[in-house]
């Protein structure tokens, strides 16, 4: 068989067999219809002949590029979806006794470059807390609790709108998150955020729950009709908040989030206690911040200190 007639063979498994979406069979055509012709240039035409390093050299041409054919480089992300298509075309031959060995099984995709977490600094984090809620509204009221207790406690914005009042423990300063797996973890909260937090309870959510229809559930924070805020809604009191401030680069409540673990270990605090209020299952994840802290530590000292150049 050729190649032309193995990647149709395997296009009509994943339709008729696997009963795969439009979508997905055409983007594994356009995958392996790529394959197959840099297979074709190669001069190899059977899969039989396919070797690991072929698979290899594949993925360094999809992210070299052609520019005599105006082919341009793929992303990572492209590259590593491309393997996925590659490497189901081999599996399957496999499988069907075309082949003997997989030659693309031990192909690794190209590793995504490690983005450093978007953080902001103190002040403009307190420009943002100072722009929300500046009357004694309810909304007002609500929305200065919610951006308090996001930056206060690293919260995910879905742990910060799922908080039921039961959560809630401001004799004690502290919080219960319930994070990713249900998994549940206690958090303490600043001043600020437990005044804002006791401020909206008293005088804010009383009124939106007068909104609802039916009963109130137990949602600490709630929309105009008394119901649990929205991720939506959420993220927009933010990035009003931030547009008053005068932030002018987009702002999310994962902002906050990586702002809080930044700011403490700038502050000294041990990477596996912010492990465990981030509710990171492995400290590998939290160190990530680490080298945010260490690109601030190089550019103080290429600013201060008089032998850094």
């Amino acid at each position: 068989m050729s190649l032309t007639d193995d990647v149709g063979r395997y296009l009509d498994h994943l339709t008729v067999e696997r009963g795969a979406a439009a979508n997905t069979v055409s983007s594994y055509r356009r995958d392996l219809t790529r394959y197959a012709g840099y297979l074709t240039d190669r001069r190899i035409d059977r899969l039989p002949d396919v070797t690991c390093e072929d698979v290899r050299e594949f993925l360094v041409e999809l992210r070299r590029g052609d520019s005599e054919r105006s082919v341009a480089p793929l992303a990572d992300s492209s590259i590593a979806r491309t393997l996925v298509a590659v490497r189901g075309l081999h599996k399957f031959a496999v499988a069907e006794g075309w082949v003997e060995v997989d030659v693309a099984h031990e192909v690794t995709p190209p590793r995504a470059p490690r983005r450093l977490p978007k953080s902001l600094p103190i002040d403009q984090v307190a420009a943002i807390l100072d722009a929300v809620g500046a009357d004694d509204t309810p909304r007002s009221l609500r929305d200065r609790a919610l951006l308090e207790l996001l930056y206060s406690c690293g919260a995910r914005i879905s742990e910060a709108i799922g908080l039921d009042i039961d959560d809630l423990d401001t004799d004690s300063k502290a919080v219960r998150l319930r994070g990713k797996g249900g998994k549940e973890r206690i958090v303490p909260i600043g001043g600020p955020a437990a005044d804002a937090l006791d401020a909206y309870l008293v005088r804010g959510r009383p009124a939106l729950a007068a909104g609802s229809r039916g009963s109130v559930g137990p949602g600490v924070f709630l929309n105009a009709r008394g119901g649990r805020l929205s991720r939506q809604s959420a993220w927009q009191v933010l990035a009003s908040a931030a547009e008053r401030a005068g932030i002018g680069e987009t702002v999310s409540p994962h902002t906050l989030r990586h702002s809080f673990a930044t700011h403490l270990l700038d502050g000294g605090a041990d990477v596996r206690v912010v492990q465990e209020l981030l509710g990171h299952a492995s400290v590998t994840t939290t160190q990530v911040y680490t080298l945010v802290t260490v690109n601030t530590m190089r550019e103080v000292y290429a600013t201060a200190h008089p032998r850094a150049r």
